[in-house]
């Protein structure tokens, strides 16, 4: 959970790097909260299937955006390269492999043009 909300008190931070750990740990958190928050919209009636979505789950959608978008980009970081390489996403399903690949590698363990080594620092304090 920790994870989760350092990434959300980064909501709109480009720069630097995100370890894996920080960047699956938020997508985890992410897909739990939608899956409550659908669940919630079901219960409440705020759920419109012609539109596939409910009004407290397109919510959170919208709000979460940005730090979804800002957390890939510093783990691309991380790996060495471009926040810009998330527009390969803009390529049916071979962008969303190479896209894949990118953010399961190891970062490099160097200080590197976007910062110093996030596995070298401790901000946590279990990492």
């Amino acid at each position: 959970m920790d994870w989760y909300l350092q990434a959300l008190r980064r909501y709109a931070d480009f720069a630097g790097r995100s370890r894996r750990k920080e960047y699956w740990f938020f997508g985890l958190f992410n897909v739990l909260f939608s899956v409550l928050i659908a669940f919630v919209d079901t219960l409440v009636g705020t759920y419109n299937a012609d539109l596939g979505v409910g009004l407290l789950s397109g919510l959170y959608s919208l709000v979460i955006f940005v730090p979804s978008l800002s957390v890939l980009v510093r783990r691309l970081h991380d790996t060495g390269r471009s926040g810009w390489w998330v527009s390969i996403i803009l390529l049916p399903l071979i962008g969303l492999i190479v896209l894949l690949v990118f953010i399961l590698q190891d970062g490099e363990s160097h200080e590197n043009l976007y910062g110093p080594d996030p596995k070298a620092q401790s901000d946590l304090g279990f990492g």
